[in-house]
């Protein structure tokens, strides 16, 4: 069942054109990866889902489970199941990473969420993403090294349990342990009924992890898609092939 469907869509940043056209088709279950050079498009696109101010549609199409999301404001499309894990996520002084997810899963469901069974998975998803249960008091990724940081926009994934997950670059910077527990995390949100999009440079998040659809992002557009062999030869012999094409 599809989930996502982005057709045709031209987006600008400022009066620059970043996407140029592009198309991309998710359905429900399915674990999508986007590779690309250096200022392809691909965190404009991740942005531009979530209705990133920054960046403008001039023309194309989000339907997301059918319905056009176009004009829907961010907070909008994350009731709807949309999520974002950050490259660089924002530092928030007093506003501990309990009481923010909290706030974050009241606004995404319907009725009020039942505070002990919430602490208890809370409780539980830190320890498998091998987080100090502590860290759930400290103020939202304040004095948090950059693993700690990243590993926590999957603890809010896990938590919030979005019908879209959109990771952007979540791997950056990580090492080898962190990215990891990165992995392990989406195999625990990952199901039948949601999807996942990861922006990546790197294979190494992608071990261990059923991929559905590997697409090349070149200027704006995606050149070629593939499955997990895409990613063996993008290793190997990097992007020229497709910028020169």
């Amino acid at each position: 069942m599809e989930l996502l469907n982005i057709k045709d869509l031209h987006v600008n940043a400022g009066n620059k054109e970043i996407l140029k056209g592009l198309n991309l088709k998710i359905n429900k279950g399915e674990t999508h990866v986007i590779m690309g050079p250096n200022g392809a498009g691909k965190s404009t696109l991740a942005n531009i889902i979530l209705n990133n101010s920054q960046y403008k549609i001039v023309k194309g199409e989000i339907d997301f489970e059918g319905e056009n999301i176009n004009e829907l404001k961010t907070d909008q499309r994350a009731k709807k199941g949309i999520f974002m894990s950050f490259q660089t996520p924002e530092e928030i002084p007093g506003i501990s990473v309990m009481n923010f997810l909290k706030a974050a899963k009241n606004a995404k469901e319907e009725e009020p969420i039942k505070v002990f069974a919430f602490k208890k998975a809370l409780e539980e998803n830190m320890k498998k993403l091998n987080i100090n249960t502590s860290y759930s008091a400290r103020d939202l990724n304040v004095g948090f090294s950059g693993g700690e940081k990243k590993k926590n926009e999957i603890l809010q994934m896990l938590m919030l349990k979005p019908k879209l997950a959109i990771l952007d670059e979540t791997d950056s910077g990580l090492d080898v342990d962190a990215i990891k527990t990165v992995s392990q995390g989406i195999k625990m949100y990952k199901n039948e009924e949601n999807s996942v999009l990861i922006i990546t440079h790197s294979s190494k998040i992608l071990q261990g992890l059923n991929i559905d659809y590997v697409h090349i992002l070149v200027n704006g557009k995606i050149v070629k898609t593939g499955t997990e062999e895409l990613v063996n030869e993008i290793e190997k012999n990097g992007y020229s092939k497709y910028i020169d094409e």
